[in-house]
């Protein structure tokens, strides 16, 4: 069976910013907002998979990202 969604989590940065990571494809990438960090990944999965046999991969066509957010509890 093909997957329809590839998935993704993102974290603050070790230093700033935010980093996005693929958890089924190769596929890292950073910004220095969510709004930066969610297009970067945007454009990074589909250049990554463009060209690319999205069955041989386990993919169904046009698959979508499906991004999970880590954040550290605030503390009071």
């Amino acid at each position: 069976m093909l997957q329809h969604t590839i998935k993704a989590v993102i974290r603050p940065g070790e230093q700033s910013g935010y980093v996005a990571e693929c958890l089924e494809i190769p596929v890292v990438t950073q910004g220095s907002t969510l709004d930066d960090v969610t297009k970067n990944l945007q454009e990074a999965v589909a250049l990554h998979l463009a060209d690319e046999d999205l069955a041989s991969l386990g993919l169904a066509p046009n698959p979508t990202v499906v991004v999970t957010m880590e954040l550290l509890p605030a503390h009071a």
